[in-house]
């Protein structure tokens, strides 16, 4: 016999009814299940308030929503949908239903742990239960751990436990499904009380973007899609994945960030591809870009203070750009208008499409802490409001990735060259053009570095630097040992 009468089941961020942790427990122990997801003030009306009421995450969340409470529907339930506080609404809408306890999967990051933890205190004065479950990760908090029972701090050896653990198993027992129609005809249909529907767009304060037409297809479908996609590229995936030029990457990650397809399911293929010649290097590449997203999601567990300092507090003595010097610098980076054009490239696309590529996420990083000068915060938060796939565990870890001031970071004297950079993973300035097209007519060898292209070559191009393309803010070199100068205050520098 299932153990409560009646439960609900939140979604937050695992908008599918397919290999779905909580939902499948949910589904199990109850005889009715009753779901709802929560448009949150608490997250949205921050978005507003910074002017950002045409957010390309909204829309696709929205849209997701739709397609999520149509599969419900299918299966013989529905979708409540409310546009409150969470922490509020949760409860309130428990006692209203009269269920017995609340269903979610576990969130990681501090605002989202207070608020669950609100929300349980507010059930237990009720009498009904809370019930979490892991699902956005294959291993979690201390799941993986030093032989002195210790969390990691490093990668590799961090990767190498991860491993261990997924081969003792097999791989069969961390990334197995959690099915749900079998038990799918305990989900009940929505009362009366939510009879109002989906909010539109608009009722939430919000309009539509332009996310369709980048072709970034929301929802269940549009992950499935995407993965099918990929599949026949994964081979390749270790020699494609540097080049944004290229069609290298899975561009799944936005599906992750909000639960359209388990991570359990994108393991699952990676590990089995593994024994696959043909595509073992690549699976197993990107296996170990999934990996580094657990390792993150650790970090920022075990090390919560990562979202506001720096994980190695010594780096917070470093002392960065300040005042309107500072600000210029930053609008010009944020504007795409330093002067480097694969920079450049990279900031307009993640500005007209919410998507950056994974390199480039690193070059702009670098070029923003270790050229201009700018403390990384002022970067991961802008970051935060323009990705389509804002994480904050992998966004905060990878920005303190490239100030060094993280686990596992690069060294303090390993500074990207943004020109060498361009060279190496854009030659033929084919991702440059697509974004810079004022910089079309020039050379290959010219297109990485304009201000030193020959004059008769800029006029032949119809470029006139400082005009319809800015000069460079600062001179690499230079900036280089300013930055060098500038880490020594963690310790003393020995330059590569």
């Amino acid at each position: 016999m299932p153990q409560f009468e009646k439960s609900l089941l939140w979604f937050r961020r695992d908008l599918r009814v397919f290999d779905h942790a909580a939902l499948h427990y949910a589904l199990k122990a109850s005889q009715q299940v009753f779901c709802v997801f929560v448009f949150d003030t608490d997250i949205l009306q921050p978005l507003l308030d910074a002017g950002l009421n045409a957010d390309r995450r909204v829309e696709f969340i929205h849209a997701s929503i739709i397609e999520l409470e149509r599969e419900l529907r299918r299966l013989g339930g529905g979708l409540i949908v409310r546009h409150s506080a969470a922490r509020h609404e949760i409860p309130r809408l428990a006692a209203q239903l009269g269920v017995d306890a609340v269903f979610s999967n576990h969130d990681y990051e501090p605002q989202a742990k207070q608020r669950d933890a609100e929300v349980a205190s507010a059930l237990a004065v009720d009498g009904r239960q809370w019930r979490s479950f892991k699902d956005h990760v294959i291993f979690e908090r201390d799941e993986i751990l030093t032989l002195a029972n210790q969390p990691f701090s490093v990668f590799t050896p961090y990767k190498n436990a991860w491993m261990k653990r997924l081969a003792a198993a097999d791989g069969a027992f961390f990334l197995k499904p959690y099915p749900i129609e079998t038990h799918a005809s305990h989900l009940a249909p929505p009362p009366t009380l939510s009879a109002a529907g989906i909010p539109s767009l608009a009722a939430l304060g919000f309009e539509k973007t332009n996310l369709l037409d980048l072709k970034i297809a929301p929802g269940m479908s549009g992950a499935a899609a995407l993965l099918e996609d990929f599949m026949p590229r994964i081979g390749q995936y270790g020699q494609t994945r540097d080049f944004p030029a290229i069609k290298g990457p899975s561009y799944l990650s936005v599906h992750l960030r909000f639960g359209t397809i388990s991570i359990r399911t994108l393991a699952r293929m990676a590990y089995q591809t593994l024994h696959q010649d043909a595509a073992a290097t690549g699976a197993a590449v990107w296996l170990s870009e999934l990996t580094w997203r657990d390792f993150y999601f650790m970090i920022l567990h075990h090390h919560p203070h990562v979202a506001q300092r720096a994980f190695k507090p010594d780096y917070d003595a470093i002392q960065w750009e300040s005042g309107a010097h500072a600000d210029s610098l930053f609008r010009a980076w944020c504007n795409g208008r330093t002067g480097y054009p694969l920079v450049d490239a990279a900031m307009l696309q993640l500005n007209q499409s919410g998507y950056m590529h994974n390199r480039l996420r690193m070059v702009v990083a670098s070029f923003l802490m270790k050229d201009l000068g700018i403390d990384w915060r002022w970067g991961e938060h802008y970051f935060s409001l323009k990705l389509n796939d804002f994480d904050l565990a992998a966004n905060n870890g990878g920005w303190q990735w490239a100030a060094s001031s993280g686990c596992d970071a690069q060294p303090y004297f390993r500074i990207f060259n943004p020109i060498t950079q361009s060279e190496k993973f854009d030659a033929d300035g084919k991702f440059i053009r697509r974004y810079l097209p004022q910089l079309a007519g020039l050379s290959n060898k010219h297109i990485h570095a304009p201000w030193l292209a020959p004059t008769n070559e800029l006029g032949k191009a119809g470029i006139k630097l400082g005009e319809n393309y800015p000069l460079p803010l600062v001179q690499h070199d230079e900036a280089r040992k300013l930055t060098l100068q500038r880490y020594s205050v963690v310790k003393r520098v020995t330059d590569e």
